[in-house]
């Protein structure tokens, strides 16, 4: 499972990064994540507000940080 999170690396940023990571562990889910912070890259999936949770090429979550157990409902 590929996991983008997209953001310039502010603070919700990284809070929906360790958010994702908690989810996903937590599920047992073999997963790679990455971050996105080129705004030509974010923009290209159609993402205007960030952060965003991007699930196998697939905008999940854009603008807010959901709770992990949010999370974990989008992964499975």
């Amino acid at each position: 499972m590929k996991l983008q999170i997209l953001g310039t690396g502010c603070a919700k940023c990284n809070a929906l990064t360790m958010a994702t990571e908690k989810a996903a562990q937590t599920l047992g889910l073999p997963y790679e994540l990455e971050k996105v912070t080129d705004l030509k890259q974010i923009m290209a999936f159609g993402v205007m507000t960030t952060p965003a949770l991007v699930v196998d090429g697939k905008v999940k979550v854009s603008g807010k940080v959901p709770s992990v157990e949010e999370i974990k409902k989008l992964l499975a």
